[in-house]
C-alpha cells in the first residue's frame, strides 16, 4: 500500500449494531457502492479494531474501522465543452441544473458526453474521492431525471457534503408526474430497496437484504388520470423515487422501467388519456425533476446543539437562492462565512415537463 493512499478512520455508532460491515461502509461513505466496499474489504484495505475483516461481519457498535482507499488513477477522460447550467458557484462547489438525457459520469454504454466530461472542460481540478471516472461527483441523478446536483471542487468540500448526505441534513425536493390519482393527498413510503431478485439491472422494494429507504410526498395538483407530486427524500437509494412510487401503485409518467405497470393497471381510460394528453414525443423520459437542493456550506461550522427548528431558521435566514437559466452564478464571501450558512438552490421545471402539464390542464 502506497503511503499516498487515502486513509480514514471511522467509529461505528451503536445504532448500527447487527449491520453488515459492507453495508455500513456504503452508508457511512456515500461515494462507495456496496460492491466497492466489498472490494476494499476483500483486498485487506479495511481493518476493524486493527484486524482484517470480512464483508459479512456483523457489527456490535463502537468498533474502530480503518479504511484505505487507493488514490484515483491519472485521469484519462477527454474534456468536452458541453453546455452547463450553473445555478450556484464558488471556490468550493458548484450546483448544476442537469438536463434530462445527460448521464452524470461515464460507464458502460456512456463513454462520452457526460456531466463529468463537461465539468472537466469547465475547470481542470475537482475532488478525487469519487475516483477517476467521477471527479467532483457527490451524488447522482438518473439519466432521465432533470434538476439539481452538487459538485465538489476539492476533497474537503466533498467530505463535508457527503457527511451531510449520511446525516440526512442535505435537503432534496423533487417534483414528479405520476399515473393515477394519489390518495391520501400526502404521506410517506418507507420500504427497503435492494437489487431486483431477477432483473439485476433494476432496483425493487425487497423483503430481505434491502437498505432502509423513506420518501415523503404531497399532492400539488390532480388531473383526470395523473397527479403532480412534490417529494422529499429522507434517504438516497438508487432509483428511490421511481421505485417507491411504482410500489405505491403510481409509477412516474414516462418511466419505461418502473412505470409501465401503473399505467396498465389503470385501464382504458388512462390509456386513452395518455394517447390524447401525453403524446409519445413528450414522453422520452420519466417526468421527474430535482427542483430544490439545500445544504450547509462546507466552510461553515455546524451549531454545537443543532435542532431541526434552529437549522430551519438558519436556512431561511442565510439562504442563497439561484434560478437556473438566468445566466448568473451566486458566490459566498469566503473570508467571513457566518457560523452556520446554508445554500438553497432551486430550478424551474424544464420545457418538456411544463408542456405535458399544460396539455393536461387544457384537458387535451
Amino acid at each position: 500500500m502506497a503511503a499516498s493512499d487515502e486513509f480514514r478512520e471511522l467509529t461505528i455508532e451503536t445504532s448500527r449494531r447487527g449491520e453488515r460491515l459492507d453495508l455500513a461502509l456504503a452508508a457511512l461513505l456515500p461515494h462507495l457502492s456496496r460492491s466497492q466496499a466489498q472490494r476494499l474489504i476483500a483486498g485487506g484495505l479495511v481493518l476493524v479494531n486493527g484486524k482484517a475483516a470480512k464483508a459479512g461481519q456483523k457489527l456490535r457498535g463502537g468498533e474502530q474501522v480503518a479504511v484505505r482507499e487507493p488514490r484515483a488513477r491519472p485521469l484519462l477522460l477527454t474534456p468536452e465543452a458541453l453546455p452547463l447550467q450553473i445555478v450556484y458557484e464558488d471556490d468550493d462547489l458548484l450546483v448544476v441544473n442537469k438536463p434530462a438525457g445527460m448521464v452524470v459520469h461515464p460507464g458502460p454504454g456512456h463513454p462520452a458526453g457526460t456531466l463529468v466530461h463537461a465539468l472537466l472542460a469547465y475547470r481542470g481540478a475537482w475532488s478525487s474521492i469519487g475516483g477517476v471516472e467521477r471527479p467532483g461527483i457527490v451524488h447522482r441523478l438518473d439519466k432521465g431525471t432533470s434538476g439539481l446536483i452538487a459538485v465538489a471542487c476539492h476533497d474537503l468540500s466533498h467530505r463535508a457534503l457527503s457527511a451531510q448526505l449520511v446525516a440526512r441534513t442535505m435537503r432534496r425536493r423533487y417534483v414528479a408526474l405520476v399515473w393515477g390519482l394519489v390518495r391520501p393527498d400526502r404521506g410517506s413510503v418507507e420500504a427497503p430497496i435492494g437489487r431486483h431478485p431477477t432483473k439485476r439491472q433494476q432496483m425493487a422494494v425487497v423483503a430481505r437484504g434491502g437498505r432502509r429507504a423513506v420518501t415523503h410526498y404531497r399532492v400539488l395538483e390532480y388531473f383526470a388520470a395523473a397527479t403532480l407530486l412534490e417529494l422529499r427524500l429522507e434517504t438516497g437509494r438508487t432509483h428511490q423515487v421511481r421505485v417507491h412510487l411504482a410500489h405505491l401503485g403510481h409509477g412516474v409518467v414516462g418511466d419505461a422501467t418502473y412505470g409501465k405497470a401503473a399505467m396498465s393497471m389503470t385501464g382504458g381510460v388512462l390509456r386513452d388519456a395518455a394517447g390524447n394528453a401525453l403524446p409519445g414525443r413528450l414522453l422520452s423520459r420519466p417526468l421527474l425533476h430535482a427542483a430544490a437542493l439545500s445544504f450547509r456550506h462546507p466552510r461553515s461550522q455546524p451549531s454545537r446543539t443543532p435542532s431541526s427548528s434552529s437549522q430551519h431558521s438558519a436556512c431561511r435566514h442565510a439562504e442563497i437562492e439561484g434560478r437556473a437559466g438566468d445566466g448568473t452564478a451566486a458566490a459566498l464571501e469566503q473570508r467571513a462565512l457566518p457560523r452556520t450558512t446554508f445554500v438553497y438552490c432551486s430550478a424551474p421545471l424544464p420545457d418538456d415537463f411544463r408542456a405535458v402539464l399544460e396539455r393536461l390542464r387544457r384537458g387535451a
